[in-house]
């Protein structure tokens, strides 16, 4: 191994340790969003559907994700999963630099995420069993074909096909705005559908713990610099350009949620701020390095707008997303991807050009292209999961239990000891 691919090693595993604090994170964030009786159980959530991904990504998720694609036809990679370690201690990425096992556990970590923002539809009410059975099938059904459509590139000797999004349509999607915002968003809005409201919606009370979200919210920022910076593949343009791009969305994305915070509700929150900072990340993931610092400021503030002004959906058209997953992700990952369309600059290292900077219309049409297909996929099959479970093994938990909370009910705990008499 060159001087060249250790650097970039080094670098792809300084990404993968950040981005793997985005799981405690994530559960942090949705367990301090939760109400006191469910927080361990949303805790469980988030790292029950990590856990089961992660095996499947061993068995068949790689392979079907990152393989050859079947056929030619982009739509699923050849589902031989991390069994041969000898040909990807060897293999290396098209940049020629970092050994593909450890690009293979990195995009695992990109799959468990997924499904973990899922989980913030359900609290409260959803059997931690069905969940877990849920996650193995969206994320084999949902997660990996869909994934493969975006991550997944051509090999530059023709060894390998990979995902028609990527090399058919050319959609721009650095990071996942696409295959992990957007899909994540779309299914945590079916399954809050299949599910049904909270006995209680939509007067649910406070959030557990706030200062929990928001310490979970700045661990997902820090891991956001893996997440983005990370899939540059190793140290080249793309990788400061992402990571700068990514901070000032989130700074941008905080003032855009306040500033419409103040002019509706009249106050700046806690929970607004970090709900923003989270909207900015998201809205800049798929665009990290096809924009420029200020486009990425511009893009981070309309998504915390955005991510702001479609909280309010759930009451208005009645479905009871809890933690707002598809406020934060679902809309400012759609907003993301179809922005790039317009203010793409080509001095950046994706090379394309937005239509602001004399681009033509094409670009528009691939970014529209992969946001409705990905919708579509992902609504229709997470419906079918949805539907067969809730007719097999049920969805849902019985109403005491609900009312009890699940942490006492499903995992005999609770997050608090409020009346400890011990001397």
């Amino acid at each position: 191994m060159d001087i060249t691919s250790q650097v970039n090693t080094a670098w792809m595993l300084t990404a993968t340790v950040a981005v793997t604090l985005m799981l405690p994170g994530l559960a942090l964030y949705y367990g301090g969003l939760s109400r006191t009786k469910n927080i361990l159980n949303t805790i469980m959530i988030v790292f029950g559907g990590f856990a089961v991904t992660a095996v499947l990504w061993v068995l068949v998720g790689y392979g079907l994700t990152l393989g050859d694609s079947v056929g030619g036809a982009g739509i699923i990679g050849n589902p031989a999963g991390l069994i041969g370690i000898g040909e990807l201690l060897g293999a290396e990425t098209p940049e020629g630099a970092v050994p593909a096992i450890l690009i293979a556990v990195f995009q695992l970590i990109f799959a468990g995420l997924t499904v973990g923002i899922i989980g913030g539809a359900v609290e409260g009410r959803m059997k931690f069993s069905t969940w877990l059975i849920f996650s193995g099938l969206w994320a084999t059904l949902v997660y990996f074909p869909v994934a493969h459509w975006v991550f997944a590139f051509d090999a530059a000797d023709g060894s390998t096909i990979g995902g028609w999004i990527a090399n058919k349509v050319h959609a721009i999607d650095f990071a996942g705005g696409t295959a992990v915002h957007m899909n994540a968003g779309v299914a945590a809005l079916v399954l809050a559908l299949f599910l049904g409201k909270r006995r209680d919606f939509p007067h649910v009370g406070r959030p557990g713990n706030l200062p929990i979200a928001v310490l979970g919210g700045g661990l997902l920022l820090v891991g956001w610099y893996g997440f983005n910076g990370g899939s540059s593949g190793g140290i080249n343009d793309s990788t400061g350009v992402a990571l700068t791009n990514t901070l000032v969305a989130a700074c941008a994305g905080l003032l855009g949620w306040l500033v419409i915070e103040r002019i509706v509700r009249k106050a700046a929150t806690s929970l607004g701020a970090i709900s923003g900072v989270l909207g900015g990340l998201v809205g800049i993931t798929p665009a990290a390095n096809s924009v420029s610092p200020l486009g990425a400021l511009g893009i981070g503030f309309l998504a915390g707008v955005v991510a702001f002004a479609t909280l309010g959906l759930k009451e208005k058209l009645g479905y009871d997303d809890a933690l707002d997953a598809v406020a934060i992700h679902m809309f400012p990952g759609i907003f993301g991807t179809i922005a790039i369309a317009f203010i793409a600059d080509p001095s950046s290292p994706a090379g394309a050009t937005g239509i602001f900077f004399g681009g033509g219309w094409e670009l528009l049409g691939a970014q529209l292209t992969a946001v409705g297909a990905v919708f579509a996929y992902t609504f229709i099959v997470t419906a079918i999961i949805a539907f067969v479970l809730k007719v097999t093994v049920g969805l849902r938990v019985p109403e005491g239990e609900e009312r009890a909370g699940l942490d006492t009910s499903l995992h005999v705990e609770t997050a608090y000891e409020f009346d400890d008499t011990r001397p």
